[in-house]
């Protein structure tokens, strides 16, 4: 103590420049010291929860100190001499270093991600091999189009899908080759087999093997019906040429676009509003008063915007961004692909109404008959995904502030389960919580000049700009413009209805803004009652989904407000007997696991 004491008061009696090159010999000897303690530390926490002694560890580092001098020893039997060729490896060293724990967590930790993640690529049955290609025609609703994909499915046929109601060219084409245009109709090359009474028959007379042997051995020839091709009769990215877009790709070539400081803060690929406004005045032929009135529109039409929301647009030194050179937009929005649409923007009821004519496309086609289970290798193969990707562009520069409560509450909805289902064919889907969170706060839509990712639109959109479970802030802050879409107050059915491609998820379904509310209790209906909300009266415990839970703000105040709000859903018997149990005050509420699981 002495000795510390004398130390601890050293310091005073030195000068400055002692004290200077004292200190850093001191703050390197307290680094060693405290990293030589640690790392003791972590090895014996490691140790004892390994089972290793003492001995043990002793024995390996003389075994490696050995090894590293050179001293060999006689092998008398074979075990030891195959312990030495085993100890000569350099990948299987037998020291005991608590870092290989480190790397072997991690490396389990990719296993299992690398087995979670071939999930999606992998079927439980892979399709039968087969050189000639199978057609069927369907409709959208068709009962017995359904049976016949289940019976190929059952029997393991890969097939390409033509709906007729989203091809509609194909429908004279069914009808010159089939002598009608009604569905299901089923090719085997250029076969006709014919709709379900007829697959059913041949499958019941045996004949149907020898025509699908027929379809496995032989190529199609030039008769047999194409696969639906590129862009077949798609109306995305058509229209006319939008003339302000000339203007701005003008007034990008023209006014300096460079990285900026303003209010103390770096800003990329940024221009002046003074330049902008110089520009418009030379170009239009505008005084300048006329020429911050023509950009004010630019702006409105989602050119470019303040970098801080402060205005719409200004002349002076207000700093301004392109659309596309918002580092969001270019690096995280996944319908932004190739730049700027140079059409002009569609009214966003038009886009809606083929978006959804899409979406029920895919589900009906793609998903298990519940919703549950969906197909995305097919999915993601599919010239119906493919013109989705090009629909959800044209979102781009839409105008978002006049639509009505249900156009809006269907949009966002088919909107968030589309984007899922995008962001998992990209990004594949998330094994941790990590990955969940990332998946959805980065996998982004730029929609009328903003950026939504999955949780802006549920979070901020259809819950009316509500904290996210275990989270402080809120999506949208007060200059944020998306608030201004966002809807008035929050919209508790939309948790029956929104899917992440969970398991413990309610089903995929499509949506449609006339009927939204009935909808959503529907939804509501079929996952309480599909084992949302469990009751055993004797007990007095129910066992609910996380999704009460992690939402409750939505649904009530406190616990029994939530389950009186679920049990508005229940078969009516079961309600009234929740309601009874709840009135006692005895109920026991359990949570379900939630299985993250994915849905295919």
């Amino acid at each position: 103590m002495e000795a510390s004491r004398s130390m601890s008061t050293r310091p005073l009696d030195l000068d400055t420049e002692t004290q200077g090159s004292a200190w850093p010999e001191k703050a390197v000897a307290l680094k060693n010291f405290v990293k030589e303690k640690g790392t003791v530390a972590v090895s014996s926490v490691l140790r004892v929860l390994s089972g290793k002694t003492e001995e043990d560890v002793h024995a390996a580092q003389d075994d490696e100190d050995k090894n590293k001098t050179g001293v060999k020893e006689v092998v008398d039997s074979p075990k030891e001499g195959e312990a030495k060729e085993a100890s000569q490896k350099p990948v299987e060293r037998s020291a005991w270093n608590p870092l290989n724990y480190i790397k072997i967590s991690r490396e389990v930790d990719a296993e299992n991600k690398t087995e979670q993640k071939e999930e999606i690529i992998e079927e439980p049955a892979r399709p039968v091999g087969m050189k000639g290609r199978i057609i069927l025609y369907t409709r959208l609703g068709c009962q017995e189009s359904k049976e016949v994909r289940r019976f190929l499915l059952q029997r393991r046929l890969r097939y390409v899908e033509i709906n007729i109601d989203v091809y509609p060219s194909r429908k004279l084409e069914l009808e010159k080759i089939a002598g009608s245009c009604a569905v299901p109709k089923l090719f085997f090359n250029e076969v006709l087999i014919g709709g379900l009474n007829e697959v059913k028959g041949l499958d019941e007379s045996g004949k149907l093997d020898e025509k699908i042997n027929y379809v496995i051995s032989e190529a199609p020839s030039f008769e047999a019906p194409l696969p639906p091709l590129s862009g077949e009769d798609d109306l995305s990215s058509s229209g006319a040429i939008d003339e302000l877009a000339a203007i701005v790709l003008k007034m990008k070539e023209s006014i300096v676009v460079k990285d900026r400081f303003y209010r103390m803060r770096r800003f990329t690929n940024c221009f002046l509003g003074s330049e902008a406004v110089d520009f418009i005045s030379e170009d239009q032929y505008l005084e300048r008063e006329e020429a911050i009135e023509f950009g004010r529109k630019l702006a409105s039409k989602h050119f470019f915007q303040n970098v801080l929301d402060e205005n719409d647009f200004e002349d002076g030194n207000h700093l301004y961004r392109f659309l596309d050179h918002d580092p969001v937009v270019s690096s995280q929005c996944h319908n932004f692909l190739r730049g700027i649409l140079d059409v002009k923007p569609k009214p966003i009821i038009e886009i809606a109404s083929r978006l959804r004519f899409l979406s029920y496309a895919i589900f009906e086609a793609y998903t298990s008959e519940d919703g549950k289970h969906v197909d995305y290798r097919s999915i993601h193969g599919s010239e119906e995904f493919a013109r989705y990707l090009r629909i959800v562009e044209e979102l781009q520069r839409v105008d978002l502030q006049d639509m009505p409560r249900e156009e809006k509450l269907a949009f966002f909805i088919n909107l968030y389960n589309m984007m899922a289902i995008h962001g998992i064919l990209v990004w594949g889907f998330p094994v941790g919580p990590l990955e969940r969170r990332k998946l959805l706060g980065e996998f982004k839509y730029v929609v009328g000049g903003c950026t939504y990712s999955l949780s802006v639109i549920a979070n901020g959109i259809l819950r009316g700009n509500q904290r996210p479970p275990y989270n402080l802030i809120k999506p949208f802050g007060m200059r944020d413009r998306r608030a201004k879409v966002a809807l008035p107050y929050p919209e508790p059915l939309i948790h029956f209805a929104l899917v992440f491609g969970t398991r413990s998820g309610p089903p995929l379904k499509c949506y449609s803004p006339g009927n939204i509310d009935q909808e959503l209790v529907e939804a509501a209906r079929n996952f309480v009652r599909s084992g949302g909300l469990i009751l055993d009266v004797n007990a007095k415990v129910v066992s609910a989904s996380k999704l009460l839970k992690w939402y409750s703000v939505d649904f009530g105040k406190n616990e029994v407000e939530v389950l009186k709000h679920a049990a508005n859903y229940l078969e009516p018997p079961i309600s009234e007997e929740l309601l009874e149990v709840l009135a006692t005050g005895q109920l026991k509420v359990i949570y379900q696991p939630y299985d993250w699981g994915l849905n295919c």
